[in-house]
C-alpha cells in the first residue's frame, strides 16, 4: 500500500530527523565538554582527543540543526559514530545490544542510517542553505 498524498511531508520529516539527529549529537557533545577529563577515562581515551570529538559533535549536531553544509556535518558525524562502533565491538566487545539492552552498538548504528538519510537528501528545503539559495 502506498500513500502518494504524504509526499508532501517529505521536507518536513527531514527537518524533523536533522533537528532530532543534530540534538543528539549537540546535547552528547556539550555534556562531553562539561567535564572531559571524566569523559576521557570512560571512553579510555586522551582528554585533548575527548575535547575534540565533543567540539566536533556539537558543530556537527549544529549544522544538522541549522541546514549548514547538513551532508558534511552528517558525514563527520557518521566517522564519529561508526568510531563508537568499532570501540563497543572490538574493544569493549559490547553486543549489538549491549548487556544491559541499552548499551550496545544498536544507537549508534542507527545514527549512522540517520546520517546518511542526510547526506543523500541534503537535509530537505527546510535548511538554512537552501531558505539563502545555497547548497548544503
Amino acid at each position: 500500500m502506498n500513500f502518494p498524498q504524504l509526499a508532501q511531508f517529505n521536507d518536513v520529516s527531514l527537518l524533523l530527523l536533522r533537528l532530532m539527529v543534530g540534538a543528539i549529537f549537540f546535547g552528547s557533545g556539550w555534556l562531553d565538554l562539561r567535564d572531559p577529563k571524566n569523559r576521557s577515562k570512560a571512553i579510555e581515551m586522551s582528554v585533548g582527543f575527548t575535547i575534540f570529538l565533543a567540539v566536533a559533535e556539537c558543530l556537527g549536531g549544529l549544522g544538522l540543526i541549522a541546514g549548514v553544509l547538513a551532508q558534511l556535518a552528517a558525514a563527520g558525524l557518521i566517522l564519529i559514530s561508526l568510531g563508537a562502533i568499532g570501540k563497543k565491538m572490538f574493544v569493549w566487545r559490547t553486543g549489538f545490544w549491549g548487556k544491559d539492552g541499552t548499551n550496545g552498538w544498536s544507537y549508534d548504528t542507527m545514527l549512522v542510517v540517520m546520517n546518511c538519510v542526510i547526506i543523500t537528501t541534503g537535509g530537505g528545503r527546510f535548511a538554512l542553505a537552501s531558505l539563502l539559495g545555497m547548497r548544503s
